[in-house]
């Protein structure tokens, strides 16, 4: 219910501001960009979603830099401020989001422990807010909890 609810809210707030939304995720595979389409209308402001679980996928959808994914990982700031701002520039999107994490439940490490998530939101006049998270919890209770910061941190994006 809270995902639909946060879906429904962001969806209000979009279609308020006569505005898109497009979506850049990793280690949520899309469930970002499934919650917003089960809101009835909603291709009346989301405009599309990239899922990149790949580094190499980043790179070609979104322009990643190899350089960024070499130097600082896929789950960094760096890179998922390229990854929003790679769906701004593939979409017809006025704000973009993404997020790239370690959702488990191998794959850590001591500097970036399972549960770590990086977040990024986007405008289209080169605003970016970002945020990491260390979600407790077993890989679909990580995934979850994703897609609630991803969609809260548009909501507050947005004001």
């Amino acid at each position: 219910m809270q995902l639909n609810r946060l879906a429904q809210q962001l969806g209000d707030r979009l279609s308020a501001k006569n505005m898109l939304v497009a979506t850049a995720e990793s280690c949520t595979g899309g469930w970002v960009a499934k919650v917003i389409t089960e809101i009835a209308g909603s291709s009346r402001w989301f405009d599309r979603g990239f899922v990149t679980y790949s580094n190499q996928a980043k790179q070609e959808m979104l322009g990643v830099r190899e350089e960024t994914l070499v130097s600082r990982g896929a789950v960094s700031e760096a890179t998922v401020v390229e990854m929003a701002r790679g769906a701004l520039n593939n979409s017809q999107a006025a704000v973009a989001l993404s997020v790239s994490g370690i959702a488990g439940p191998g794959g850590g490490s001591p500097e970036k422990p399972v549960g770590t998530v990086w977040f990024a939101w986007a405008r289209d006049d080169g605003e970016v807010q970002t945020r990491m998270e260390r979600i407790a919890g077993d890989r679909d209770a990580v995934r979850r909890q994703a897609v609630v910061v991803a969609l809260q941190g548009m909501l507050d994006l947005l004001g």
